[in-house]
């Protein structure tokens, strides 16, 4: 079929082809990227690839290019051991325990804007919130905070641009900087004096046989958890507000019935993932619905189109605040479940109820612009006004 994920009316908007995927293409080929790479798009067969890590590896990264097995995004037991260091740090009670400090920021943010009459929400509060709130979690300075959102907005546009070379200088300034930043605290840490108590220190100054764990890992980790932690929470605080304020009415039945948040964001997440799908590389030739993929193939697991497979949700195009709990596969599935999902709920839910009790007559302004890299999908910008 002649589909892409860069066909223009697709990057407008990705759910373009879905239904043709679904019903008649659910292995399909792209040849519009260098590797090309296949992409599986019905429920079962994302989720058996998620299952399957032996033959659907993260061996040479979830992106779309081949990268070298480093951090959390390789496959078990180095996988097991990395995201090990990090679990203690999203547990359900620490990520409760964060319910205070991000319900106040979040009115802080509220509060810069709300005699303004308008904002732009990506910039004004999506995007600030879970940065700042990860920001302090792994211990960045905050006088260094502008420059850290700076680079998240850096590594982003780099995940899927066609030349991601144009970043480099950036992305070498980030690693730079996170660098500096490990090795002070593991100087502190040899010296016997007491570091931060925060999560780079806690990789920075973690030994495996009495020596510091590998730089090149722990920055791999470091950088994970920068993009992971901010950018998908952003696009799923900005995707769930746009759809709730297309249709006025699904506004009003949130502010009047606040109960309705949670759904609102799970719905959200399932209509609009913030990552489209993340890529797998097959160890073997695979059969899948009929079509072999080769040995050592990037393979795309469209979570967004199998999040609208029919055979899974009803009446899959709808966006209903009504409608049962299902497994979407926003978050993935398996050894490599998304870490910051409960930190992601709590951010958006938060955001959402702060926004309907002081902001209830909020509107659209524009449908503003769609962030950049193919397999993602957000709001760069979502201008709203308020009387």
């Amino acid at each position: 079929m002649a589909w892409s994920p860069f066909l223009p009316e697709v990057m407008q908007d990705p759910s373009n082809g879905y239904g043709e995927l679904l019903a008649a293409c659910p292995v399909h080929r792209c040849d519009d990227f260098e590797p090309p790479f296949f992409t599986l798009s019905r429920y079962a067969d994302v989720e058996m690839a998620l299952r399957d890590i032996e033959t659907f590896s993260s061996q040479f990264g979830q992106g779309p290019r081949f990268t070298p097995p480093i951090g959390m995004l390789c496959d078990p037991p180095q996988h097991t051991f990395y995201r090990s260091l990090v679990q203690r740090a999203f547990t359900p009670r620490m990520i409760e325990g964060l319910r205070p400090r991000v319900a106040e920021l979040t009115d802080e943010l509220i509060d810069k804007v709300v005699e303004q009459g308008s904002c732009d929400l990506h910039d004004d509060i999506a995007f600030p919130l879970p940065v700042v709130i990860i920001a302090e979690l792994l211990g960045v300075p905050t006088a260094d905070l502008e420059r850290f959102k700076h680079w998240s907005d850096i590594q982003v546009a780099a995940m899927g641009a066609r030349d991601p070379s144009i970043y480099a200088s950036e992305q070498e300034a980030f690693i730079s900087y996170m660098r500096n930043q490990m090795r002070s605290r593991r100087e502190d840490a040899e010296r016997g004096l007491a570091p931060p108590d925060d999560l780079m220190t806690a990789l920075a100054t973690h030994r495996d046989n009495d020596a510091f764990l590998p730089e090149e890992q722990v920055l791999s980790v470091l950088n994970q958890l920068l993009v992971g932690g901010n950018e998908t929470t952003t696009s799923l605080i900005t995707n769930a507000m746009w759809r709730l304020l297309q249709e006025p009415s699904r506004w009003q039945r949130v502010v009047a019935d606040p109960t309705l948040i949670e759904s609102a964001v799970e719905e959200s997440l399932r209509f609009d993932p913030p990552v489209l799908g993340l890529y797998r590389n097959t160890t073997r030739d695979v059969s899948v619905a009929g079509t072999t993929i080769p040995e050592g193939s990037k393979v795309m697991l469209h979570y967004a189109a199998a999040n609208r497979d029919p055979d899974v949700f009803p009446d899959p195009d709808r966006f209903d605040l009504d409608r049962p709990r299902k497994r979407h596969l926003a978050f993935g599935l398996g050894v490599h479940f998304c870490l910051g999902a409960p930190m992601a709920r709590l951010e958006a839910e938060l955001a959402l109820t702060r926004l309907a009790a002081r902001l209830p007559n909020l509107e659209l302004a524009g449908d503003g612009e769609r962030i950049a890299p193919f397999f993602l999908w957000g709001r760069r910008k979502l201008p709203l006004r308020w009387h």
